[in-house]
């Protein structure tokens, strides 16, 4: 990657769960995203676990953008009929980052193979901050965070306010 492409940004990261039987103390998917953030230096400045419900997403999602530009809203992603952190932030992306997904869901069949096509795992900016879905397990998480988020997150912030 060219040096020109990145620039100086400070990372700062938001994380929302999306569950209707987790809570702080018993997500551990969360826990498993601010361990990997906190190894990578980025600090998290927002943190939330709420209901699958749009408007609830949508409350959180806007309530980070207040400190954060890095939102990642693990859980909510897959296809019964009470997931819809999809639906939720889709209609807000301004840029969807389409190869987020793609890639996360080819990492995935490496791991669990032909059911990682269930994961409709998104990613885009919004306000020229970057937002990704993912789904709510710990290994996808771990997955999604540590080799996609984490390493291309200064890149995709470089790109998103120029």
């Amino acid at each position: 990657m060219k040096k020109e492409h990145i620039r100086p940004i400070s990372v700062a990261a938001g994380i929302i769960t999306v569950s209707t039987t987790r809570t702080k103390k018993t997500d551990a998917s969360g826990k498993a995203i601010q361990a990997i953030l906190a190894k990578a230096d980025i600090p998290v400045r927002h943190y939330a676990v709420v209901p699958d419900q749009v408007e609830a997403i949508r409350y959180e999602l806007y309530q980070s953008l207040r400190t954060c530009n890095c939102i990642i809203i693990d859980g909510g992603t897959g296809l019964t009929h009470d997931d819809c952190t999809i639906e939720a932030i889709t209609p807000l992306i301004e840029k969807k980052i389409d190869g987020f997904g793609e890639l996360f869901r080819m990492k995935s069949y490496e791991e669990i193979g032909t059911s990682s096509m269930l994961s409709r795992a998104v990613a885009g900016t919004v306000r020229g901050n970057a937002v990704f879905c993912i789904p709510g397990s710990t290994a996808a998480v771990t997955l999604a965070t540590e080799s996609l988020i984490v390493s291309e997150i200064v890149h995709i912030l470089s790109h998103a306010n120029k």
